[in-house]
């Protein structure tokens, strides 16, 4: 291959099972050996949430499913176990729910900088694992920091949303492509996985594109 697997990854950065996904997805490219180049983009799966949610994650699983708190600790109790499956450490003790816009909108700075894998791994980590809270600036642009991106140039960006545009352009091709749940996997344009799925379909989807592509090009003239 010439050019590298694209895969376009969308997600939101309080979503559970993106991070899980994340995880099944980067063992699969592991073991793919080929080069993948993998771009975020942004999905709010509640853009009508308040920066600072009054309550517990138990409370907002509750408010927003219309289930009672018993169902929403198992849901929690449940990914928290297939988190521990894949080597992560979920402490819902300590989440902040927020409103994730301007965190999308940093993951659209730190692409526009070289930097977009590892802010999405940070902000996954300080919100899943740390309790951090990813939906204020100053936080945010504190995160920013911490992977290498300047923290004034992070703070205006967020300040003079920069990178909202770019984060209702994802949302529309979200729609466009009919994605109602994330993550949610463009591989090279051409196959959709949805789903945190098991790392061996991650890997065939990889291997099928990339035998696609020496077909192409051994019927290339």
């Amino acid at each position: 291959m010439s050019e590298p697997i694209d895969v376009q990854i969308w997600s939101d950065v309080q979503c559970p099972w993106c991070y899980i996904g994340k995880r099944k997805f980067e063992a699969a490219v592991a073991q793919f050996g080929g080069d993948v180049t993998v771009t975020y983009r942004s999905f709010e799966l509640a853009p009508d949430t308040p920066v600072d949610f009054e309550g517990t994650p138990i409370d907002y699983l509750s408010q927003r499913k219309g289930i009672s708190p018993e169902q929403a600790q198992l849901m929690i109790d449940r990914v928290v176990g297939i988190a521990e499956s894949v080597g992560l450490e979920y402490h819902y003790d300590r989440i902040h729910q927020t409103n994730t816009v301007l965190a999308h909108e940093l993951l659209h700075f730190a692409k526009a900088h070289g930097k977009q894998v590892e802010l999405k791994e940070r902000l996954l980590r300080a919100y899943f694992t740390e309790g951090r809270h990813v939906g204020r600036a100053d936080d945010l642009a504190d995160l920013a920091a911490e992977v290498g991106l300047d923290r004034e140039a992070a703070a205006a960006a967020l300040a003079e949303h920069t990178h909202l545009a770019d984060v209702k352009a994802d949302m529309a091709q979200a729609v466009a492509y009919g994605i109602q749940g994330v993550p949610f996997f463009v591989i090279d344009s051409k196959y959709g996985i949805s789903g945190a799925q098991e790392t061996a379909t991650f890997l065939a989807a990889l291997q099928q594109a990339a035998g696609e592509r020496d077909t192409v090009g051994a019927d290339a003239p």
